[in-house]
């Protein structure tokens, strides 16, 4: 039996294209015994039906903020807490933009104002308004507040676009939503215990144009910090650019150099686990150029001056009254890759660490799977090729067993 059997979910439905999915949503819901009130936004019924939505999920759907009826039966207050989890799908970029700003102009923003439950939003969204400064601030200002996301997903448009700003599929949605009251019923073995993990490249810049950066994809990562979060741990993931969608974990720091995701990472202490899976830079340009370098008449390469990027995961791991519980590191090397790990593991002073071959030939960075090698001071132990997903597991299960 799913973990949502016997809560009540309030679903906002804002006016998207996307909206449409919600029906299969609410099946899953109510199949899997979920109560579901549906509140639509004013746009939201030019896409999907109310008396549609009614049926699917056998309660009254409310929209009209003035309605003396439904005012005196629920009331915006009561209805914006009556529920287990307020779920926004699809949350455009113009409500979640409402919802930063606190406007309360109709019944779907005035409830989401009202309340105090806990919020999941899976956005939807045109690929150039998602990556819009003004979406990625609000995002930002939400996350703070302790709004939790599941997706967009990356995909073909209905606007004939390709990019990031696909709604997240109905059986992802209800996972999410399934995840949040498994943690919050059963607290997960992690509960109460706060971690920090990076992830993705960094990209150190040469000039306005031109960057260092490497060809990691932030897939392990952001794999490890949804998994932490499924066993209860509040999440604090720190990425670097990737083109992934954002897994649901507490909060998500969006990072671009070195020098930034170590900033952001000390910021998020004190924290009982960190995992750094982010591949850092280890240079960067002493002086960016602030005008983008030409080419001389005669060919010649410019003359670039680097300096070392901090190391987080030393940083992380130096004694000292903030210093985690549990320290874990990754190294990705192409040569001799255990006798190196072994060494950089003392080197850094970090409890474990997890090297992988990223050799071309081997399709780990980048790519879908992992092969790593666990290397603590009792030793070094050899994991398969698995899915990073299931990397992932592995590795938060080993954690969850060290805290036992």
């Amino acid at each position: 039996m799913s973990g949502v059997a016997g809560k009540r979910v309030l679903l906002v439905i804002s006016g998207g294209i996307a909206a449409y999915k919600v029906y299969e949503l609410i099946r899953m819901l109510r199949r899997a015994d979920c109560g579901v009130t549906c509140v639509t936004s004013r746009s939201a019924t030019q896409f999907v039906t109310p008396l549609t939505l009614q049926a699917l999920s056998e309660s009254p759907v409310y929209h009209d903020m003035f309605s003396l009826i439904d005012e005196k039966q629920m009331g915006h207050i009561q209805l914006s807490r009556v529920a287990d989890l307020v779920v926004v799908a699809p949350a455009t970029a113009d409500i979640l933009a409402r919802m930063t700003a606190g406007l309360a102009d109709d019944l779907a923003t005035t409830v989401l104002l009202a309340t105090d439950k806990p919020i999941l939003v899976a956005p939807a969204m045109n690929v150039r308004m998602w990556h819009h400064p003004a979406t990625q601030a609000n995002l930002a200002t939400l996350r703070a507040r302790g709004v939790r996301f599941v997706g967009p997903r990356e995909g073909a448009m209905a606007c004939h676009e390709f990019g990031l700003g696909r709604l997240s599929e109905p059986p992802d949605i209800f996972a999410a939503i399934s995840d949040f009251f498994a943690a919050a019923t059963a607290g997960g073995p992690l509960a109460g215990k706060r971690a920090i993990v990076t992830s993705g490249p960094t990209q150190e810049p040469i000039d306005p144009v031109r960057y260092i950066a490497n060809r990691s994809s932030g897939q392990q990562g952001h794999a490890i910090a949804a998994a932490l979060a499924k066993l209860g741990a509040h999440v604090t993931l720190i990425s670097g650019p990737v083109a992934l969608p954002d897994p649901p974990v507490a909060e998500i720091v969006k990072v671009t150099t070195a020098v930034e995701m170590r900033d952001a990472a000390q910021a998020a202490l004190p924290a009982d686990i960190v995992v750094c899976a982010a591949a850092v830079a280890d240079w960067r340009m002493a002086e960016p150029v602030r005008s983008k370098m030409k080419k001389t008449d005669d060919g010649a390469p410019p003359r670039l001056v680097f300096v070392a990027n901090p190391d987080i995961l030393a940083t992380l791991s130096s004694p000292g009254p903030d210093r985690p519980s549990l320290v874990i590191g990754f190294a990705a090397e192409t040569d001799d890759v255990v006798p190196n790990a072994i060494a950089k593991r003392a080197r850094k002073g970090c409890d474990w660490l997890l090297a992988n071959d990223v050799r071309p030939d081997t399709g780990i960075m980048g790519g879908a799977h992992n092969q790593v090698h666990l290397v603590t001071k009792d030793g070094v132990e050899a994991w398969p090729m698995l899915d990073k997903i299931d990397v992932a597991q592995r590795l938060a299960a080993r954690i969850t067993e060290w805290f036992s």
